[in-house]
């Protein structure tokens, strides 16, 4: 935020939601605010007067003349602070059926009253500002449980493709016989990228606490062959490398997405382009971390966009991406088929445990999600 210098120690600040009492800006406090320009409910700009420094400033600010404001307004968040107790009853207001206070109040202390909102959305009529009727405590319960099952269930199948992506891609790399390939910067495409990347590649490097890592740095002048390297990278870092790997027959490239090969509309088997593969692993990337972090995905946006073949799309579209996208590139990217068939069995009987109160269109899923899915 920027504030104009008029007088010495008058300033004109824009600015939203804030109080009026004395506020540190860098080595200045505020001590009046006046000539308030409000609009819609928020306030626009106003007036403010400063104090002399009490200790001389790095650079001073001229009349006319605008310098950085570091300082913050104290934001007077609206929404009050619920004890457990008014959280109970915010339930029982909003229409839910609470069976026994005693084990809402546990799960909400183990659990979270915030957390547990997101598996309300389904169950709650925004407009009547009400639980869809007949909706218990149980229920919200049962749709935490089944996401904490499903994430369970997600993390070591991509944990599987992972491993598989690190050991295709070394292998892929390896055929130019040289153990520090990725320093070679002719097998990519653009300079400016390659370089871009081998700084993260270096970072991540560095960062790593890895005792083969450690190994070479102790006893190979600080130089990490490619099978060592790739281990530590991001899943990130890999997607644009892979993506800016020279192309054509017998490049790097082209024996690593011979891995990753699907059927065309005229049922011939197709390589990924670059683009594609780079999504499929960014958009598993993301559902990952959201494992790895404990975050909520049943009923949830992802906000990445995998290339989905023709075959898979729904018709019409959804209005955004949720885990059937994601399950469909872990799908094109699958370790193995007998693994992936185990992984798509487990999860239709995990819906199937929980179908009463599942909701296939809160993970994007069409009626006949199985015949996508399956290999």
């Amino acid at each position: 935020m920027e504030l104009t210098v008029l007088e010495g120690v008058i300033c004109a600040v824009n600015a939203s939601d804030f109080t009026s009492e004395v506020i540190s800006i860098g080595y200045y406090n505020i001590v009046n605010i006046e000539s308030l320009v409000v609009s819609n409910g928020d306030i626009e700009s106003c007036i403010i007067t400063l104090t002399e420094p009490t200790t001389p400033l790095i650079f001073h600010a001229q009349p006319g003349g605008t310098f950085l404001f570091m300082g913050c307004f104290m934001y007077q968040y609206p929404k009050q602070i619920l004890t457990i107790e008014q959280q109970v009853q915010s339930y029982v207001d909003a229409g839910m059926k609470i069976t026994s206070q005693e084990d809402v109040e546990k799960a909400l202390k183990s659990i979270g009253f915030y957390r547990l909102r997101g598996y309300s959305f389904q169950l709650y009529d925004n407009a009547a500002k009400k639980y869809v009727s007949g909706t218990k405590f149980e229920d919200i319960i049962k749709l935490y449980q089944f996401d904490q099952e499903l994430s369970a269930l997600v993390f070591p199948m991509i944990s599987k493709i992972e491993v598989a992506l690190r050991v295709r891609l070394v292998e892929a790399l390896l055929i130019h016989g040289e153990p520090l390939v990725l320093q070679d910067s002719s097998i990519f495409k653009e300079k400016k990228l390659y370089w871009q990347n081998m700084s993260a590649v270096a970072s991540e490097i560095a960062r790593s606490n890895d005792v083969f890592i450690k190994h070479n740095f102790d006893n190979h002048d600080g130089e990490v062959p490619v099978w060592a390297a790739v281990e530590v990278l991001s899943f990130g870092t890999l997607s644009k490398i892979i993506k800016n790997l020279k192309t054509g027959t017998g490049s790097s490239y082209s024996i690593l997405a011979s891995n990753y090969q699907y059927r065309s509309k005229k049922g011939n088997l197709v390589k990924p382009s670059q683009k594609m593969l780079a999504s499929w692993i960014q958009g598993v990337s993301v559902l990952r971390n959201m494992c790895a972090h404990n975050s909520r995905i049943y009923n949830r946006t992802i906000h990445t966009t995998p290339e989905i073949l023709d075959a898979d799309k729904i018709t019409p579209p959804p209005a955004h991406n949720g885990l059937y996208q994601i399950l469909l590139a872990m799908k094109y990217l699958r370790s193995s088929d007998e693994e992936w068939t185990v992984f798509v069995n487990a999860f239709d009987k995990l819906i199937q445990n929980n179908s009463d109160v599942v909701s296939f269109a809160a993970m994007n899923l069409p009626a006949d999600w199985k015949e996508h899915l399956s290999v």
